[in-house]
């Protein structure tokens, strides 16, 4: 469960979160965290929040973001907005690292998303990039889709796709979430 100052590590992706304030710290409306991208970290999946806004600031370094199909680089003191459905990814991609406050509102259960990808990684049940196998993509993607959807393939075929793979990810003994990562 995520709880002030929990710490989140991600060796494959270069990117680590300490929260700042959990939605059971805000009745829900906000998570607050501080991220860390090491040098030289991987791009994420471009992705979209369907309900959620983000708001970032650079503390320190600098960060590069893929937004509405172009780069931008944003530096210490810079401020970013992104609305809802709007896709994007965020990496650092310079030799020192970069510090950013970001803020998700409404929290929802972003956390758990969080938690249960990073746990994933630290188990060694990941690619060398950090994405899990496809049943287990599946089984997420099901469950946060109202928090995070990867921007391709469209949402509509992810859901049928993913719908028809869930029962078997299921039954192979994959879920969604565990408890040892969000507990």
């Amino acid at each position: 469960m995520a709880f002030k100052g929990k710490e989140l590590r991600n060796p494959k992706t270069g990117q680590n979160i300490r929260f700042v304030r959990t939605k059971a710290d805000t009745n829900g409306e906000l998570l607050e965290m501080i991220t860390t991208y090491e040098t030289v970290s991987k791009e994420p999946v471009p992705h979209y929040h369907p309900t959620q806004d983000e708001y970032f600031e650079v503390l320190e370094g600098e960060v590069t973001v893929r937004l509405a199909g172009g780069l931008r680089v944003l530096k210490a003191g810079d401020q970013l907005h992104i609305a809802p459905k709007t896709v994007h990814s965020m990496w650092n991609n310079t030799r020192n690292r970069t510090v950013l406050n970001w803020k998700v509102m409404p929290a929802l259960d972003t956390e758990y998303f969080l938690e249960t990808a990073n746990g994933l990684v630290n188990d060694g049940k990941t690619n060398e990039t950090g994405t899990p196998g496809l049943l287990q993509v599946a089984l997420m993607v099901n469950r946060f889709n109202h928090v995070f959807r990867p921007a391709k393939p469209p949402f509509g075929v992810q859901k049928v796709v993913f719908g028809i793979l869930s029962p078997f990810a299921r039954l192979l003994g994959y879920r969604s979430t565990y408890p040892q990562y969000i507990d």
